[in-house]
């Protein structure tokens, strides 16, 4: 992930660690067509956050990550 973007992935994290969310809903909210912009799939390729039975959560790293920034 590179430094540009993760405060931006941290963002996202922090935004699903509050409260599962519906996948829906994080996509409206951080879903873009930029190609350059690729906080989610960056965020669920680092392990931070997961997709199950329809919501996203953040994981125990996605949750450390958000503590240490």
């Amino acid at each position: 992930m590179s430094e540009t973007l993760r405060p931006l992935v941290l963002d996202l994290v922090a935004f699903v660690a509050d409260r599962p969310r519906p996948y829906a809903e994080v996509m409206d909210a951080w879903r873009t067509s930029c190609p350059r912009l690729t906080v989610w799939e960056d965020a669920v390729e680092a392990g931070l956050v997961v997709l199950h039975d329809g919501m996203v959560e953040a994981t125990a790293a996605g949750r450390r990550a958000i503590g240490r920034r």
